[in-house]
């Protein structure tokens, strides 16, 4: 499946509707920062996403003008009397925020969280009372005690003039306010039920997010970031080279002296140089290896079905963007990269280095397990690192926007009602940071000049903002057993180069290599076991296999 039509993709573009925070952070990151390159993406589209992220700012910008239009209208026309619907409920949220989240707060805050409260039931009360004299065209009921005017609402000390007319108005504006939260809610939905719903996400070319005007800042920015992102060549920063591949997980590297292996006839010939080249063919063989199944029919038609089918495997190099004078100049032209990749495979490097890459995409793109090969040969040692990287599944939230989505439209009017009018006092005050973001957002790109600013690596990326903390049981047993059998090919295929070329194995084979949450064991390159209680002999047997106690570090 491409990438612009993974489930994903599909999640992610849903996570830019239900989720603001990371709908401006990837607005922040991929539109208004046109100078930052952007981070490897793997399984997804960037582009896409980026697309739906300003489609639902456009959406959500454009109902919270309405909904501060709204408002700000109706309390001249009220006499500030609409003013009293959003005291109860603002107070509710302001007494939660003080008390916290701890199970067992503070007295002060207890104490603060109580008043609040209290003054907002009082509040409720008040508006209650103004409700029924609406109802019954009673002044009595709708005007309030001076003690009422001082303690509740200070500012109506100033207007003894209250007539019904304005009550009714004043209901009028909370009424309002739940409809354009509900025709909100209904035009997020229809979107997630449309053009990112399942059968349709595939068809990217009637996706409305993706029809902008050519020229637009949207149209320059989403083809350089499909020219990037799925590129081999990996413009960094200093402080984040891996930025895209996910969460580092037990990354190690070993290092052995090239030994000429001992001749057992005098015809065998002497160890010829290994070199890093050398090296990666041995391995690239074996990794390939892994996308043929074991088990077929009498047809011929395979029997398994298995992730490691999928098995990607290329060679990158990584390039500091330190000294790029414009975005548009990295050498991301196949003949530039191929330079690049000769010189880069025979360095040690320090900035530029080349990286053999390994990744399996399961649950649709939403768990990537990526292995970074990198091999050095140099003054008779031979160092190996290994540095898998794991992207998680994308977060409940975004996952369950489908599910939520489907529950809201399928509840009864009165359902949908309750659930507006229990957003009233909410939306102004998100409404009020849209526009404010909005407006600021705007600023930003009007005098930011970033567009002229010295290229950047990426900051962020946008998927591992995504994705989830925790994996379920099963996510986790598939991607360790991607990285046991991808790490046990490139273990068996750096020996099968040293053998061949005539160099001893038995120190590489006995080798532990101390990890940051365990240990990995390559013992006859057969098995690679990762674990935090590896148990191993250290007897030697005479075959030449080799063994060593774990070293968990």
């Amino acid at each position: 499946m491409p990438p612009h039509a993974s489930e994903a993709t599909r999640l992610l573009c849903a996570g830019t509707y239900v989720d603001e925070t990371y709908r401006r952070t990837v607005i922040d990151e991929l539109y208004l920062h046109e100078e930052r390159i952007v981070a490897p993406s793997f399984g997804f589209d960037a582009a896409r996403v980026l697309a739906h992220a300003l489609r639902a700012q456009r959406m959500e910008l454009g109902w919270a003008v309405a909904i501060l239009l709204l408002w700000i209208v109706s309390l001249p026309v009220t006499d500030g009397l609409s003013l009293t619907f959003l005291v109860p409920v603002t107070l509710m949220a302001i007494a939660t925020r003080v008390r916290g989240t701890d199970p067992r707060p503070a007295g002060y805050r207890i104490f603060l969280s109580g008043v609040l409260r209290l003054y907002a039931w009082l509040a409720a009360f008040f508006n209650l009372s103004m409700v029924l004299s609406v109802l019954t065209l009673s002044n009595e009921l709708f005007q309030p005690s001076f003690f009422w005017k001082l303690v509740l609402f200070p500012w109506l000390l100033s207007n003894d003039d209250l007539q019904p007319v304005d009550g009714w108005l004043a209901l009028t504006a909370p009424v309002l306010g739940a409809l354009a939260a509900a025709l909100q809610r209904i035009q997020v939905s229809r979107a997630l039920t449309g053009e990112l719903s399942r059968p349709r996400f595939s068809d990217a070319a009637a996706d409305p997010a993706e029809r902008t005007a050519e020229g637009s800042r949207l149209d320059r920015l989403r083809e350089r970031i499909r020219a990037e992102q799925h590129a081999p060549l990996v413009m960094y920063r200093a402080d984040r080279p891996f930025c895209g591949a996910g969460t580092p997980y037990d990354t190690w590297s070993l290092s052995v002296e090239l030994r000429p292996r001992s001749k057992e006839h005098p015809h065998d010939p002497d160890p010829v140089p290994l070199d890093n080249r050398t090296v990666l063919e041995r391995i690239v063989p074996l990794l390939e290896a892994l996308r043929v199944p074991a088990a077929r029919t009498a047809h011929g038609a395979s029997l398994v079905r298995d992730r490691l089918r999928q098995l990607e495997i290329d060679e990158c190099v990584f390039l500091p963007v330190d000294g790029l004078l414009r975005r548009k100049h990295a050498p991301y032209g196949p003949e530039r990269f191929e330079e690049h990749k000769a010189r880069a495979v025979e360095e040690g490097g320090e900035a530029r280095r080349h990286f053999l890459r390994v990744r399996v995409g399961g649950w649709g793109e939403e768990l990537v397990t990526t292995v970074l090969v990198r091999v050095h040969t140099q003054g008779g040692m031979l160092v190996l690192e290994v540095a898998p990287h794991v992207l998680r599944t994308v977060r409940p939230l975004f996952r369950d926007a489908d599910r939520q989505t489907h529950d809201f439209l399928h509840t009864s009017p009165i359902g949908k009602a309750g659930w507006a009018l229990s957003q009233v006092s909410r939306s102004v005050g998100r409404s009020a940071v849209s526009v404010w973001w909005g407006l600021g957002l705007g600023w930003r790109l009007w005098t930011g000049a970033y567009g002229r600013a010295l290229p950047d690596g990426p900051a962020v990326s946008v998927r591992e903002l995504a994705s989830d903390d925790e994996a379920a049981v099963f996510q986790e047993m598939d991607h360790r057993r991607y990285l046991n059998t991808i790490q046990h090919r490139v273990a068996n295929g750096v020996r099968k180069a040293l053998h061949e070329a005539g160099w001893r194995t038995d120190e590489f084979e006995q080798k532990i290599i101390n990890v940051s949450n365990g240990g990995v064991l390559i013992e006859t390159a057969g098995a690679v076991g990762v674990g935090d209680h590896n148990i191993v002999s250290n007897e030697v047997p005479r075959t030449g296999s080799g063994g060593a106690d774990s070293d968990n570090g």
